[in-house]
């Protein structure tokens, strides 16, 4: 794909989530019914209005999002500062994140490629005691040297522990801001913010420039947790944030950890009521792998084990022919329309689409609507 198209694609991506009253959940659902965002950009009130959730006042503005500018300054900001954008129908993308009700339609990402191995969450307030600091980093630095990605929130306190155990373990760690990649908040954490990315990746659903505003943070959480196959508190109070984080991962059918406090402490109040409500005590490492176990074995975090048109892929490919062979070469995560892979083969349509049809037949290619295609199993 050459980098104009990139360019226009990743223009209609933008485009639509700064549509207004697009919000994560309705876009999904659009690129549920349409497929691709420009195909949503060129749709009918009618069809628009069609979608479940969507109003009068968001379908006018999906109507003129096509013709925004923003989006081009964006996509500029980000080829400037090394930052890349990944959508939600890109490879790279989390695959435990795009099995969520509300994804982000797409990530801003600095750093290395988006670790894919089994990821935990571990989170805790900000103020946090010697205690407190000294598990998360313990725990993180030994989950991390088990193979776990680390995923936290690199704020103060339990989350900038945990980004530090797991990267003097010499493991993955994957920081998800509440703010854009070019805001480094707190500052203090600008050494920590260039160390997670010589190890692992900075992403953040928000624009580049976006500063940490309050509400941004219990929406960030919903990625902390969606791309993990559980969460950890270490420490909480009654009203800490990392509460929602664990409320999330619950509600996004992921399990719950907790470790236990001083009693006495107001810091723990929040952990000791996850663990009343039957969360899962945490004292070792090992605790958090033995409960994950069943997943891991299972093959729950890999792609290509836990997609079965992945699997039946691999199984197919094998047996293609040398035009399936190289027509399937030429398919991407990203769905391309008939004509255009036509030209890239340079072949006719209609000898094309009778190829397609077979890798179909195979469980190697999908067809979108509009003549869109795209390999399975991705």
């Amino acid at each position: 794909m050459g980098s104009r198209e990139k360019k226009d694609r990743l223009h209609a991506w933008m485009a639509l989530r700064q549509a207004s009253g697009i919000g994560p959940l309705i876009y999904k659902r659009l690129i549920d019914r349409f497929g691709l965002p420009e195909k949503v950009l060129s749709a009918s009130r009618a069809d628009l209005l069609g979608v479940a959730g969507m109003t009068e006042n968001a379908a006018q503005s999906v109507i003129r999002a096509g013709s925004a500018k923003g989006p081009q300054e964006e996509i500029a900001c980000c080829r400037e500062n090394g930052y890349r954008i990944i959508t939600l129908q890109d490879a790279q993308y989390p695959y435990r994140l795009a099995r969520i009700a509300d994804p982000p339609p797409y990530l801003y990402a600095f750093g290395e490629d988006i670790p894919a191995g089994p990821a935990v969450a571990i989170v805790g307030t900000r103020n946090c005691t010697r205690y407190g600091i000294s598990m998360a980093r313990r725990l993180s630095a030994d989950l991390a040297a088990m193979g776990m990605v680390i995923v936290s929130g690199m704020a103060r306190g339990v989350d900038s522990g945990a980004h530090r155990g797991a990267l003097e373990a010499g493991g993955k760690t994957v920081a998800v801001l509440g703010s854009g990649l070019s805001v480094i908040y707190p500052s203090e954490n600008r050494g920590l913010y260039f160390d997670i990315a010589k190890n692992g990746t900075v992403i953040s659903e928000l624009p580049v420039k976006e500063i940490p505003n309050s509400y941004n943070f219990p929406a960030r959480n919903r990625i902390i947790s969606g791309m993990s196959l559980g969460t950890v508190v270490v420490e909480a109070a009654k009203k800490s944030g990392s509460l929602i984080t664990a409320r999330l991962a619950a509600e996004q059918g992921r399990e719950v950890f907790a470790v236990p406090g001083n009693i006495q402490s107001y810091k723990s109040t929040g952990t000791h009521a996850l663990l009343k409500q039957g969360a899962r005590l945490v004292e070792r490492a090992e605790d958090v792998i033995e409960e994950l176990a069943p997943l891991l074995v299972a093959g729950f975090d890999s792609r290509e084990e836990t997609s079965p048109a992945a699997r039946e892929t691999e199984k197919a490919a094998a047996d293609l022919t040398a035009e399936e062979k190289r027509i399937y070469d030429a398919l991407d995560s990203y769905p391309a329309h008939i004509d255009e892979l036509a030209q890239c083969l340079k072949t006719d349509v209609g000898s094309l689409l009778a190829e397609l049809l077979k890798l179909e037949l195979k469980g190697m290619a999908v067809q979108m609507p509009g003549k869109y295609f795209c390999r399975s199993g991705v």
